[in-house]
């Protein structure tokens, strides 16, 4: 008997699963292995929401492979070493796992190889599998450079690379009886109350009803932050209970600008992946520098609280900031705004946004989260790296009836009209009455400060 380990990481299903597909094809039994890897705690990556969700998707990869005659075996501990052992135990000839992008996932490849060669067993990494296109596999015309720094020149290669056909879900899985397995996972206290429900069989229900109710209105509706008419498949997409091949193509076959639309922004994703591949240090230092001299002190960390907390006195970005906490997931109109008024408006450090993003987001992707977070500071791959997003004038644009700040804002829920977004405007008795903050900062004040501090005339 032959035998084939898959280990699982970010790829959290069972559909057009290509390591899986591949270990099936060529091994009588396979070991489906997740390992709950204590290094990624120690690294700062596992916050309670994530861990959450991870739990769901265990439970539902364990379901479907028990259907299928299989089982999903749970290690504890340093990946390296339970794999090893399970190699040990059963004598596997290979391990599958999909490519990673980020500085850890690379050295977890590397410390795998390098222990699984004594033992005769192959590491077998495969492309392609968290993302739609591999991370260099389009990159510029004979520039010698390794990835894109733009966006739009790559989503046009993008567009034209050919993707994998999709593999379908495996009838069975036959498992050795050997292995033993620790307990699944269950969700902990301390999550977001609000926060989604993970697995494969969540997000395939959540893609197929927003496919058919939603890709339509897409490019029309999906800055509307009080419509909610975005597909909120990131979580799914980030633990790969979604396959990013299987999106597009669904997506393309359905046709029309809102599916165009949906496409481009599953291509920002593979664009940061890119970006984070062949710069891991990205995650942590600026991709260009502005030689910014971040605020700091008392004023500073007091600005920075009461954003985390969503009390600055500017509604939408209280509003974006209150649904973060209570669904550890936010609206990309309010990733965006929030992000400015940290970074630009605040002048506070990015990465202060980024490791709080990180402990509360479900969908809290090194790559995606640590570049959006560059790209809206001004040091990552925006053409526009001075722009400053004005969060009243954004409000109106995007939520502009206030159905948005009213829904997170309950405060400001009895203000009626374009005042809820300019509270500070309406008659003194009726502001102090609100028990709502004065804004943090005034607006012109901030721009004057972050244009002197990026010596800009």
């Amino acid at each position: 008997m032959t035998v084939a380990i898959v280990l699982f990481t970010s790829d959290l299903r069972l559909h057009d699963h290509p390591p899986l597909h591949a270990a099936l094809a060529s091994a009588d039994e396979v070991v489906p292995l997740f390992v709950l890897d204590k290094g990624v705690d120690a690294a700062g990556f596992g916050s309670p929401n994530r861990r959450a969700f991870l739990a769901d998707c265990l439970r539902d990869l364990d379901a479907g492979l028990r259907e299928r005659g299989g089982r999903l075996v749970v290690r504890e501990g340093d990946v390296t070493e339970e794999v090893g052992r399970i190699v040990t135990e059963t004598g596997a000839g290979t391990v599958h796992m999909a490519a990673g992008v980020s500085s850890y996932a690379q050295r977890r490849e590397e410390r795998l190889r390098e222990a699984l060669a004594p033992a005769g067993c192959r590491l077998s990494v495969h492309d392609a599998v968290v993302t739609a296109v591999a991370p260099g596999a389009v990159v510029p015309s004979g520039s010698g450079r390794d990835h894109f720094a733009v966006f739009t020149p790559y989503f046009r290669r993008w567009s034209g690379e050919g993707l994998r056909s999709p593999f379908r879900a495996p009838r069975a899985v036959r498992v050795p009886d050997g292995p033993a397995s620790a307990a699944l996972p269950s969700r902990a206290q301390g999550v977001s109350p609000g926060l989604a429900e993970g697995g494969e069989t969540e997000g395939r229900r959540l893609f197929t009803a927003w496919r058919r109710d939603g890709l339509a209105a897409y490019e029309d509706r999906h800055d509307d932050m009080a419509g909610d008419a975005t597909s909120r498949l990131s979580p799914h997409l980030h633990f790969g209970t979604l396959s990013p091949a299987e999106v597009v193509h669904r997506a393309r076959a359905a046709g029309g600008p809102g599916a165009e639309a949906f496409v481009r922004q599953v291509c920002w994703r593979d664009f940061h992946h890119q970006v984070l591949a062949a710069r891991p240090a990205a995650s942590r230092s600026d991709y260009r520098t502005r030689q910014d001299r971040w605020r700091t002190g008392r004023a500073a960390e007091d600005e920075t609280a009461a954003w985390r907390e969503g009390r600055t006195g500017y509604p939408v970005v209280d509003a974006a900031m209150r649904q973060l906490l209570h669904e550890g997931w936010m609206h990309n109109r309010g990733r965006l705004l929030t992000a400015s008024f940290l970074a630009k408006t605040l002048y506070v450090d990015w990465r202060a946004g980024a490791r709080h993003f990180l402990e509360l987001l479900v969908d809290g992707d090194i790559a995606n989260n640590q570049l959006n977070w560059q790209w809206v500071a001004g040091t990552g791959t925006d053409s526009r790296p001075n722009r400053v997003l004005n969060p009243v004038t954004q409000a109106k644009r995007y939520d502009p009836d206030g159905a948005y700040v009213r829904r997170w804002v309950p405060e400001l829920a009895g203000v009626r009209g374009s005042a809820v977004h300019e509270p500070w405007k309406l008659p003194r008795r009726e502001r102090e009455g609100l028990g709502y903050p004065a804004p943090v900062v005034g607006l012109s004040e901030a721009l004057t400060r972050f244009k002197e501090a990026r010596g800009l005339d």
